[in-house]
């Protein structure tokens, strides 16, 4: 992003933007990604200086006396704002004309909505009703005056919390932005490897002429995370695992799965491949919810902080359900979610058919068949289980892992989803971005689960803290005649 740029940050000090927007920032600043005409400007109610805002951003994230450090922090300037109050929004106009004049143009203007989703609302709203949706339009200016067209806002998820408010805040975005100024974010379309899924598949010959129900016998994917809420709880309790990374996470590693090859790599032939193969997957059925999914709380979940002692909220859930498209047709897919699990553990497995050639019949095959896998947390990268001679005089069978590391490939750290996310919002590069007929896809599919639920009054399946989640979950599985990975 070589033009300058104003980045508003709402929720600038909030976790996210501690813990992940301003440390990647920095990095891409560091990368020199862009260049020295930029504008970054928290949002927040705390009464801060631009420079006491510094000094906090400088605390949280632990950095030092670094020459860089100081260089990008100059670009960082505070707002006193009540995202409830329309003061705080005509002074941010004030200071963003500010910037504008400095650079003698209108320049593009980001506003980042880093907060609680209940927040969403007010923000969008005094951003509509005080004029900044409009962006900058001064034709006294030496360059052209941009105008909403160079306008973008970037919204975190979860997008709504059922089918219903999610329509309701998609229908709120419309009336103020076009489609193409839209981002919501989901920073796993960002991963390394849920990328890489489409370039293995497409680009090496081996694998995609097998990517199908004639070969596949299962999918798995698995979402797992070692800690527990923290302290979450105020947000989390009464949203749940399936609203939480289900709606959005889950989806779009199933999406990269399933979704058919694109007519090319721009924005819209992806986003519409990824947008089908959302929608083609099967709801499950109100009265079968039960049957095809199971929910669980661990033990001492009640306990966590703001969160209701009566709580019935989910932290696991699994689920097998199936995809409506020729090529996956009939195959089932496995997926679960928890938190406070054994270990940390994101991986998307396609579990080949088992054969066994007649050459090996009388000595015998394994057991298990070949499997491709995806691991995309903690340690990015791809590895594939195949059948290969045990060492030895006698003729046998047995399995073996061949792996590949990001890091041991490229000899470098995997750059954090975020950048790529941050940079393509800075660039207007929507391809990693949900779609508003994408969002309302996965809404379908999820709310008719919380519909279940709701009418068949499901019982939560307790678990213990460090397990791979309620016994329900393997019998959900086992009872196919399979076994989780």
């Amino acid at each position: 992003m070589q033009n300058p740029f104003i980045f508003v940050l709402f929720g600038a000090t909030g976790d996210l933007a501690k813990n992940k927007l301003f440390p990647d920032l920095f990095s891409l600043f560091k990368k020199g990604e862009f260049d020295n005409d930029f504008f970054i400007v928290g949002f927040g109610r705390r009464e801060l200086t631009d420079e006491q805002f510094r000094e906090f951003v400088t605390s949280e994230l632990g950095i030092t006396n670094e020459e860089t450090w100081k260089q990008f922090l100059s670009h960082i300037h505070y707002q006193i704002g009540d995202f409830n109050d329309e003061k705080g929004y005509l002074e941010l106009i004030d200071k963003l004309k500010s910037f504008d004049a400095k650079m003698s143009a209108c320049l593009t203007r980001i506003f980042y909505l880093a907060t609680p989703p209940e927040n969403y609302n007010p923000i969008l709203d005094f951003i509509d009703k005080t004029k900044l949706s409009l962006g900058c339009i001064d034709p006294s200016f030496k360059e052209a005056a941009h105008g909403r067209a160079f306008v973008r806002v970037a919204i975190e998820k979860p997008f709504g919390k059922d089918l219903d408010s999610a329509k309701a805040l998609d229908e709120k975005l419309a009336k103020i932005f076009e489609e193409k100024q839209i981002f919501r974010v989901d920073h796993y379309l960002g991963k390394e490897t849920v990328q890489n899924m489409l370039v293995f598949r497409f680009a090496n010959g081996l694998f995609e002429p097998i990517w199908n129900k004639d070969n596949i016998d299962h999918v798995q994917i698995t979402f797992f995370e070692k800690k527990g809420i923290g302290n979450r709880g105020r947000f989390f309790d009464g949203v749940g695992e399936l609203r939480d990374i289900g709606q959005n996470h889950l989806m779009q590693l199933i999406s990269s799965v399933v979704m058919e090859q694109p007519k090319s790599f721009n924005k819209d032939d992806v986003r519409e491949a990824r947008v089908k193969a959302i929608a083609a997957i099967n709801c499950i059925k109100s009265e079968e919810v039960e049957k095809f999914v199971v929910r669980g709380q661990y033990e001492g979940y009640k306990n966590e902080k703001n969160v209701d002692p009566n709580s019935q909220t989910e932290t696991f859930v699994a689920m097998k359900f199936f995809v409506n498209t020729p090529r996956f047709n009939h195959v089932p897919f496995y997926v679960r979610a928890g938190k406070a699990m054994e270990k940390e553990q994101i991986t998307i497995s396609l579990v080949f058919k088992q054969t066994c050639h007649i050459l090996f019949r009388e000595i015998g095959c394994p057991e298990t068949p070949n499997i491709l896998t995806f691991k995309i947390q903690p340690d990015e990268g791809v590895s594939f289980q195949a059948i290969a001679k045990e060492p030895g005089t006698k003729l046998s069978l047995g399995t073996v892992d061949m792996h590949f590391s990001y890091k041991e490939a490229f000899g470098e750290k995997v750059s954090d989803a975020y950048e790529k996310i941050l940079l393509d919002i800075l660039n207007g590069d929507q391809m990693l971005f949900n779609r508003s007929d994408e969002l309302e896809h996965s809404w379908e599919f999820i709310t008719a689960i919380l519909e279940g639920w709701q009418n068949q009054k499901s019982v939560i399946k307790n678990y213990a803290k460090g397990t791979n989640g309620p016994k329900e979950s393997n019998e959900l599985i086992e009872k196919d005649g399979r076994k989780w990975l």
